[in-house]
């Protein structure tokens, strides 16, 4: 059984840093592409960044410069270091695995 759990969120001023992170297990890690989705109140889920396998990383336009998406394969986790946060960046964040796999969520609140 795949589980996703997502750590790191929490609340912090505009232009302060956060780094989540997702622990997988229940499925080799290292064989799946990942992806940070996020989910504010009343919006549909976005992509925020994804990475694949190889880890090749995409980005929204939204949080190039100033977001990282990374990997760890030896630890199953997958990381996002968010920089320069800004009070938009507020939503739940979820972890994603492919082909169908998603983690509860954490909250990111950036205040202005």
């Amino acid at each position: 059984q795949v589980q996703l759990v997502e750590s790191g969120g929490g609340l912090v001023q505009a232009g302060g840093s956060l780094r989540l992170s997702c622990a997988a297990s229940g499925r080799i890690f290292r064989f799946n592409d990942m992806a940070w989705y996020h989910q504010a109140p009343g919006k549909q889920r976005e992509l925020v960044a994804a990475i694949t396998r190889g880890g090749i990383a995409t980005y929204a336009d939204s949080v190039k410069g100033r977001f990282t998406i990374s990997r760890d394969n030896a630890k199953n986790t997958m990381y996002l270091q968010m920089n320069s946060l800004k009070p938009e960046d507020t939503a739940v964040y979820y972890c994603f695995m492919s082909p169908t796999y998603w983690g509860q969520g954490t909250q990111v609140t950036v205040s202005s």
